[in-house]
């Protein structure tokens, strides 16, 4: 079974999405991303379950992201969002897991990426969300830059009992073409066993001209510090058409792991996912 870890969806007639709007982005990201719009292209890519992600910092989405998977056969997981701050996490938690399609609630995100913070995730309080979240039995992605790594470290050094899945590979600098300090950080991260990576959102950390070759150092680094079984292959759609169609981030992530065995591609393309977020073929 192959799966895609990672993907987004917005309707602008709902909500607006800002960040879209902004210089750069809105001209390909600014219009609305549906599930008929995505359907398509997985189906092209052979593609058979997907986790569909979070893309903005307001309550209602995740309510919203669980009644379409409830109606997809392709939707098998959501991560949503909810206040990891608040004294009430659990109760929210729970709400959401008993709502309509609350079964397909698998994980929960924040962006981390735009808190200036570099040590938020080892705040007292929201060391207290994640300890819920993965009371909840439900994982958390990170969605960090390099320079938060040391603190996600510590964080999934700190809750051995939540599960952790890394969005992005921590968004390496790969216009740069420097490996260093990110490789190391990563490395540290993945010598934590309840840490999961997501092969996704690469091409945009490259430049518009990207070229299999400008990724490979980064994937490769990925694949020795997790292993392939703790490794997933995730689109980023719609994001990725930004620099590369969902065709184009399929074929370069399929270059980039052809030199491992089937059983290790087998865990790339589904295995890793399906076992960190509960998917199972033909539910």
């Amino acid at each position: 079974m192959r799966v895609d870890a990672h993907h987004h969806m917005w309707d602008l007639a709902v909500r607006d999405q800002p960040w879209t709007a902004e210089p750069g982005l809105a001209e390909t990201l600014h219009r609305t991303f549906t599930l008929d719009d995505l359907k398509p292209l997985t189906a092209a890519a052979g593609i058979e379950a997907s986790v569909l992600v979070q893309t903005i910092t307001v309550a209602e989405e995740t309510p919203e992201f669980l009644v379409l998977a409830e109606a997809s056969p392709l939707v098998r997981a959501v991560t949503g969002w909810t206040d990891l701050t608040e004294p009430g996490i659990a109760d929210a938690l729970q709400s959401l897991k008993e709502s309509p399609g609350g079964r397909w609630l698998k994980g929960i995100r924040h962006q981390v990426q735009g808190e200036p913070d570099p040590e938020w995730l080892i705040r007292d309080d929201v060391l207290r969300g994640l300890k819920a979240v993965g009371e909840a039995g439900l994982v958390y992605e990170l969605l960090t830059l390099p320079n938060q790594l040391p603190a996600a470290v510590k964080a999934v050094a700190a809750l051995p009992g939540t599960s952790f899945v890394l969005d992005h590979c921590s968004k390496p600098p790969i216009t740069t073409g420097e490996l260093e300090p990110w490789a190391t950080r990563l490395r540290a991260l993945a010598s934590r066993p309840n840490v999961t990576c997501k092969l996704s959102g690469l091409v945009t950390e490259a430049s518009e001209d990207w070229t299999t070759e400008d990724l490979r150092p980064y994937v490769d680094v990925v694949l020795e510090a997790f292993g392939p079984d703790r490794v997933m292959f995730g689109s980023d759609w719609p994001v990725c058409l930004l620099h590369a169609t969902y065709a184009q981030v399929v074929e370069a992530t399929e270059e980039l792991t052809e030199e491992l065995s089937v059983a290790e591609r087998d865990a790339v393309w589904g295995g890793t996912a399906a076992r960190v977020y509960g998917i199972t073929p033909g539910l």
